[in-house]
């Protein structure tokens, strides 16, 4: 009787999967976000996201599926896996529902379980990734495939998180995180001031692991209105995650290369410059960290390539002192995902033996700020199949 009911259970959600997964996902810009935040209501909201996010979340159930079948068998892939098709489930029993006050308000619940339930995704595939490698040799092709799923994973979990705090925070009982943002969205975010904050609190970190921290020499062109800060609608908390780990990686590099030294040399500083003009917004952060030597420029945005050793597992309890400033191998590759998913992206450009240099490109014009979403076609299915080393899906053409 479990095992009839058990069946019947996989049967429907394989039904529900391939339903969703037929259709593309419809990217936003950050201009009709923006407009909806303020001129939406949740009833409308409802009717876009009911339909939306199972799309998003199928597409991913269904790429899941073409992994190496031995990673799926990992404890953690099963999990998120699990996580995945409970969420979706609840999101399609309210297909062809009417919105009324009632709905909508057992839809906000949803979404916010649906939330937390996904809290910790990013570190349980990590565990997942780990658990995978330590079970047996790794073939080139599973290793290809696994970054190139990865890198659509991740984006599409940034686009339905931001789908749901949307919700969640502009038509439920959540505060957005400042009196003047519009749900998630802040509609002027002040770069200079994300900036800092992030620098500031990268360096409480590397003071606490090293004892020392280089500082801060920051430079704001606006190229359109010289007298004004530099800001642009943004989310926040998004260009914060990439300049964290980015001065996580600078200052790291830049105390341990000048203690490779055996000197007592001053800690140069990190160098930032935010430049806006009429269509990008470029920060570029440069450091003198010893740099990166060619034949590693290829792997720094591979997921769990790192120089720094490697954590201890999640589940260790037994570690205790000073958090690391890196060893998983999920920023690099994350934050760039992050400057990425509104049209933006990331470049790494580094002088072995001297420093390294970063530039963040973001839109500076709204309706030019689109979601870039990953698409579960048939060229994706193709890339899974096939055995041989395809081309990067993340390299901007």
């Amino acid at each position: 009787m479990y095992f009839t009911r058990f069946l019947r259970t996989h049967k429907s959600l394989a039904h529900i999967v391939d339903h969703y997964a037929k259709y593309a996902p419809t990217g936003l810009t950050m201009k009709r976000i923006v407009e909806f935040a303020r001129e939406g209501d949740a009833k409308q909201s409802f009717l876009f996201l009911r339909n939306e996010l199972p799309v998003r979340l199928a597409s991913m159930m269904k790429e899941m599926a073409h992994l190496p079948p031995r990673l799926l068998q990992m404890p953690s892939f099963k999990t998120v896996n699990g996580w995945y098709g409970a969420s979706l489930t609840e999101l399609h029993s309210f297909k062809g529902l009417q919105p009324t006050d009632d709905t909508v308000k057992k839809f906000t619940e949803v979404l916010q379980n649906i939330r937390r339930r996904h809290t910790t995704v990013v570190e349980t595939l990590s565990q997942g990734y780990m658990e995978f490698s330590d079970f047996g040799h790794v073939q080139e092709y599973e290793e290809s495939q696994i970054q190139y799923f990865l890198n659509r994973f991740y984006l599409s979990r940034i686009s339905i998180r931001l789908l749901i705090y949307q919700h969640t925070m502009c038509f439920g009982e959540e505060v957005p995180i400042h009196p003047s943002h519009l749900g998630f969205v802040d509609p002027t975010c002040y770069v200079e001031e994300v900036i800092n904050n992030a620098f500031e609190n990268a360096q409480f970190l590397c003071d606490s692991y090293y004892l020392k921290s280089p500082t801060l020499d920051l430079r704001s062109i606006n190229a359109i209105n010289p007298d004004e800060p530099i800001a642009i609608p943004y989310v926040s908390s998004h260009l914060y995650h990439v300049m964290f780990e980015l001065f996580k990686n600078s200052m790291r590099a830049t105390v341990e290369y000048i203690e490779s030294k055996k000197t007592d040399s001053t800690l140069p500083a990190i160098k930032v410059d935010i430049v806006k003009a009429k269509e990008d917004l470029t920060i570029r952060i440069s450091d003198r960290g010893g740099g990166i030597p060619r034949s590693k420029a290829d792997t720094i945005f591979r997921y769990m390539y790192s120089t720094a050793p490697r954590p201890v597992s999640l589940n260790d309890a037994q570690h205790s002192g000073p958090i690391p400033l890196a060893g998983f191998g999920y920023g690099l590759p994350i934050s760039r995902l992050y400057a990425r998913y509104f049209n933006g992206d990331m470049e790494i450009h580094s002088i072995d033996g001297y420093g390294t240099d970063a530039y963040v490109y973001l839109q500076a014009v709204e309706d030019q700020a689109s979601e870039w979403l990953p698409i579960c076609n048939r060229a994706s299915h193709e890339y899974y199949n096939s055995r041989r080393l395809q081309p990067d899906w993340t390299k901007k053409k």
